[in-house]
């Protein structure tokens, strides 16, 4: 299900169980990993993933273009585009077809009825078959708290290893959420002081909070380079407490100024219950999807269809110009020349959150 446009609304490495993980806003972003072979210096010199590390001025808008049976339409060609910011139409500085490597958070709900949780549990080593080599991924569950299973890796075998050791359901002893543990934790990279207690509570829908489990994920995300695509890979049934830190507002503008686009997979009763606004708020808001499941072997192909469709999209650049500057956020459209096509890409930016991209080293 591909979004229509609208405003805004607003590690730990483990080797046997994850450790919690509480997410403070403003804290550094976990290490990085060693670094892909394929470095952005052997690239063609036309290479538009090199243009957008030099030239941090340019906005850039990955679009995905499908049919109307819900195909990818890849040969369309930069005259056919027409871009929009505050409905003043922009030059289209670059564009490019070519495929993405992949920077992925899989985002997994830890907090599912029974049946829902065994369809996902089933299914998940398939997730690791959607990344190729020049991908990365980390892998994060959440209830209360987001808890890091594994770190950025490009070892695709390291990820279907920790999938498959997953446990879905399994909670720390007598079902504690909370803060870091007293076992020193990992908080976005940095050594916690290990001296916050657990604090015991039943695990339910009025403690899941998947705003700050995003929220988490762009943090994540954020210190990715430009010359990758940055996704949370979200698997949830959208169900989300009243109780998170941040607001949708914050963690859509953490996710938009950190690049990063939502896909989730919505998986149990969710569209029945009408619990997928989150889920459709954010995929919207970012340019990401959404997709619905009821079965393991749904949700096995679709594992596949959403690594596909983010790595496939195309992307544009340009340099705003005539917009009133004094305004933070700006809306995006993207349109397209040919009829019958459902045209999808983030649906704005915010200008401070681009200016502090220029500043960094």
């Amino acid at each position: 299900m591909t979004m229509g446009a609208g405003g805004p609304f607003a590690a730990q490495q483990q080797q046997g169980a994850a450790q919690p993980v509480h997410v403070q806003p403003g804290a550094a972003a976990p290490s990085t990993p060693t670094q892909n072979p394929a470095s952005p210096s052997a690239r063609p010199q036309g290479d538009i993933r090199a243009r957008i590390r030099a030239e941090t001025n340019l906005v850039v808008v990955p679009v995905t273009v499908k049919n109307r049976q819900g195909q990818i339409v890849g040969d369309l060609q930069r005259d056919e585009f027409r871009v929009l910011e505050d409905g003043v139409e922009q030059k289209i500085l670059s564009f490019s077809s070519e495929p993405f490597p992949l920077s992925a958070v899989v985002l997994i709900d830890n907090d599912l009825s029974q049946k829902s949780a065994d369809q996902v549990q089933k299914s998940l080593m398939a997730i690791a078959g959607g990344f190729g080599s020049g991908d990365e991924a980390a892998l994060v569950t959440y209830d209360q708290f987001p808890h890091i299973v594994s770190d950025f890796s490009f070892n695709n075998d390291d990820l279907f290893t920790q999938l498959k050791r997953l446990d879905l359901g399994s909670h720390f002893p007598g079902d504690a959420v909370g803060g870091p543990m007293t076992a020193g934790p990992v908080i976005n990279g940095r050594a916690g002081d290990g001296t916050t207690p657990a604090i015991s509570a039943p695990i339910n829908a009025q403690t899941k909070d998947l705003d700050d489990a995003l929220f988490a994920g762009a943090e994540m995300l954020k210190g990715r380079g430009r010359d990758r695509r940055k996704i949370i890979f979200l698997i949830s049934d959208g169900n989300n407490s009243r109780h998170n830190e941040h607001s949708s507002a914050q963690t859509l503008q953490t996710l938009l100024a950190a690049d990063v686009s939502v896909y989730s997979i919505s998986v149990g009763h969710a569209l029945l219950q009408h619990q997928t606004g989150r889920l459709e708020h954010y995929a919207g808001g970012t340019g990401g999807d959404v997709f619905f499941a009821s079965k393991q072997k749904d949700l096995e192909k679709l594992y596949a269809g959403v690594t596909e469709q983010a790595r496939n999209q195309y992307t544009l650049t340009f340099n705003p110009e005539d917009i009133d500057r004094r305004r933070d956020y700006h809306t995006i459209e993207v349109r397209v020349g040919r009829a019958d096509l459902n045209v999808t890409a983030k649906q704005g930016y915010y200008q401070a959150a681009e200016r502090a991209k220029q500043a960094a080293p």
